[in-house]
């Protein structure tokens, strides 16, 4: 009699990739199989502009999501708000990032979600003071603690002034480095999870230098406002991807 518990691991192997899931390539080029769509509510979050269908990601950053949510209704936080993370098959929007590709992305807006599902992110910087405005307060400083305290995390991507704050409310934290002020950024922070070890064709991206990133680093990014993003629309990003990228997103919907 064949060992039903042998059979199980046979099967499992024989699954395609696509059922597996399967993060391929650089996150500004790639693509993911197996993806999951993340339930467009639970606790502590929602899921906003779900019409655009990027709301899929690996099962790691679904799983992150789901957490992040639960652990910021349980500090008194309201709903955190879902926005892109990636397409059913990942690879490049059609417009907007150049990032998402992957599955392993997601921009989390700073503005609270306590009166519905607005349509729009709130910006938290006065981009003619150069300082940060009246809507960024404890409850954006908490959130943006509490997603970047998960080890599965590569590092999040937030305004330059927004670091400052971070560093200024948390002085030596050790996971203050996972934070990267990069411009555009001002009203959500762009979380990005380390390629899961089993992912073989996953491309990471270079680890973050030791330490806060509080100091030097900081500085020439709030002295220097020339990578400030201008307004208006982008030239779509279209990478080279990897072969099997291309034959997967050959029978994609555009987005």
């Amino acid at each position: 009699m064949v060992n039903p518990v042998f059979m199980l691991v046979v099967l499992a192997a024989a699954l395609p990739l696509a059922a597996r899931g399967e993060a391929v390539g650089g996150y500004a080029a790639g693509c993911q199989t197996g993806a999951q769509a993340l339930p467009l509510s639970g606790p502590g979050y929602r899921v906003v502009r779900p019409e655009r269908r990027r709301h899929y990601g690996q099962p790691e950053l679904v799983d992150y999501l789901q957490h992040l949510g639960q652990r910021a209704r349980q500090a008194g936080l309201p709903p955190m708000l879902v926005a892109d993370m990636a397409r059913r098959h990942g690879g490049p929007f059609a417009h907007g990032h150049r990032s998402h590709q992957t599955g392993l992305d997601a921009d989390i807006w700073l503005r609270p979600g306590r009166d519905g599902t607005p349509d729009e992110e709130l910006d938290m910087v006065d981009h003619r003071l150069y300082i940060l405005n009246r809507h960024f307060g404890d409850d954006q400083r908490q959130l943006i603690a509490l997603a970047a305290q998960d080890e599965r995390v590569s590092r999040i991507f937030v305004h330059p002034l927004i670091k400052q704050a971070m560093c200024r409310t948390y002085g030596h934290a050790p996971w203050l480095g996972r934070l990267r002020p990069w411009f555009g950024h001002s009203g959500h922070f762009h979380v990005r999870l380390h390629c899961p070890p089993e992912h073989a064709r996953c491309e990471p991206q270079q680890a973050v230098a030791p330490g806060t990133g509080c100091g030097r680093e900081l500085a020439s990014w709030i002295n220097d406002k020339s990578g400030a993003l201008a307004p208006g629309p982008r030239t779509p990003w279209r990478p080279l991807l990897p072969a099997a990228c291309r034959a997967l997103l050959n029978h994609e919907e555009p987005d």
